[in-house]
């Protein structure tokens, strides 16, 4: 004996609530992005911060990795 198949009256919604992001998902790693890049631009603004350009040295020791 076979059973009555039921369809759906209408179609599944695709999307929806869930599909939004909150206003902080893109607000922090768009701060923390900003502060990062400011200090690698500037240095001398970070407390730690040594009299030689921090550029400099990571493109020195790229330049060294790539030339083993």
């Amino acid at each position: 004996m076979s059973a009555p198949t039921h369809t759906r009256p209408h179609p599944a919604t695709t999307g929806g609530v869930g599909t939004r992001l909150p206003w902080w998902a893109l607000a922090l790693p768009t701060l923390a992005f900003i502060t990062l890049l400011a200090l690698i631009l500037n240095p001398a603004d970070a407390q730690a911060a040594t009299g030689e350009p921090v550029l400099a040295h990571v493109l020195e020791r790229l330049r060294d990795q790539l030339a083993r």
